[in-house]
């Protein structure tokens, strides 16, 4: 059996390309599986929500296969790759004509879409759901909204890939430490990826704010890039705060170094996206206690293995609260972690996950 694969990889900067690389390592042993193949025996197509999709997308309702949906939320995916007229028309398919209006506002409202609730409410996944042989999707939250789209659609729920680690010795931990002004007594924060409203940025500048007034030693690690050049402005004097440490994008090595030597990790989505973080599997696997939005996109991890933030208005207060608990507690902040990584382990490594993906790909060949 062959194998199509269709997915950005690297060196393109996205979370979906690197999670592809390690899967297609991954499921090789198993057989042929051909990137972007012409002809096979079955396909295999990563979806994002972004326009590096566009061309895969196309061809997965061309020639359908089985469908990753790394976000379940495709709406942003076709504001950005469809103009007016088909962006209301794929609306209408979508939730039906009843809802012209609301797409024609939508659409108007487009710059919005980045914080506005009513872009994540609509995931616009019924064409891709309805035509595709079966779905992938790594929680539940993604598994509700593809069923509600397309009741009648395969969907398989297979937990998302760690990818492999690359965990420098502790020496180089305590250096960049050193090189940031964090002593090793004192607790840094991290907050990694693309920043970008719903990453709740701005909550967690807040609430570190708070906690920096009780706690003068603690520190937080902001890596990553904008999204948006206004985000950027906005978040710029918050960043200058006493504490912070700023880093850009980070590539693979120094992305681990930076991991090593975070005492805890934060990583909020609201809105969600359906999408499960592979920020968050990398911080677990690496014994990093990882501070998470009570979502039902997070309800698979046990209650033990991360600490959940409530979103809305008590964000913020959850959110320093638990922060304060860990520099307070280190010993807690360690318990945690281990329980993380043990999870992973026990659940998420490649050879597990190729191991599904094969699997279903054998049963939805023909």
């Amino acid at each position: 059996m062959t194998v199509g694969y269709y997915a950005p990889l690297p060196p393109a900067r996205t979370g979906v390309a690197d999670y592809a690389a390690a899967l297609l390592a991954a499921l090789r042993p198993y057989g042929a599986v051909e990137p972007n193949a012409r002809r096979a025996d079955i396909a295999l197509y990563h979806l994002g929500n972004n326009q590096l999709h566009s061309a895969i997308y196309g061809r997965a309702l061309a020639h359908p296969g089985v469908v990753v949906l790394h976000d379940a939320v495709l709406h942003h995916f076709f504001l950005g790759a469809l103009d007016r007229t088909a962006y209301i028309d794929e609306f209408v398919y979508n939730y039906g004509e009843w809802h012209r209006s609301l797409a024609e506002d939508l659409w108007n409202a487009r710059a919005s879409s980045g914080f506005d609730n009513r872009y994540f409410d609509f995931p616009m996944l019924k064409r891709i759901a309805e035509r595709s042989r079966a779905v992938v999707v790594h929680n539940p939250a993604a598994a509700r909204m593809v069923r509600e789209h397309a009741p009648a659609a395969t969907v398989i729920q297979i937990p998302h890939l760690a990818l492999p680690r690359d965990l420098p010795p502790d020496w180089e931990a305590i250096r960049l430490r050193d090189s940031l002004g964090v002593s090793t007594s004192a607790t840094l924060f991290g907050a990694f990826g693309y920043l970008r409203e719903s990453k709740r940025l701005f909550a967690i500048l807040r609430a570190f704010a708070r906690l920096r007034r009780q706690r003068p030693d603690a520190h937080l690690l902001v890596a990553g890039s904008f999204v948006s050049s206004d985000l950027a402005r906005a978040a710029a004097p918050l960043l200058h705060a006493p504490g912070i440490v700023r880093m850009p994008f980070l590539p693979e090595r120094d992305f681990w170094r930076a991991a090593r030597a975070v005492d805890a990790c934060i990583n909020l989505r609201y809105p969600a996206a359906g999408e499960t973080s592979g920020i968050s599997i990398r911080l677990m696997s690496a014994a990093r206690p990882v501070l998470l939005t009570a979502a039902e996109e997070n309800s698979c991890y046990p209650p033990a293995a991360c600490l959940r933030i409530d979103p809305g208005l008590a964000e913020e207060d959850s959110l320093f609260r638990h922060m304060f608990l860990l520099t307070s507690w280190k010993a807690c902040a360690g318990e945690i972690g281990q329980r993380a990584s043990v999870h992973i382990v026990e659940h998420h490594q490649a050879n597990r996950i190729a191991e599904q993906y094969w699997n279903l790909l054998c049963a939805y060949r023909y």
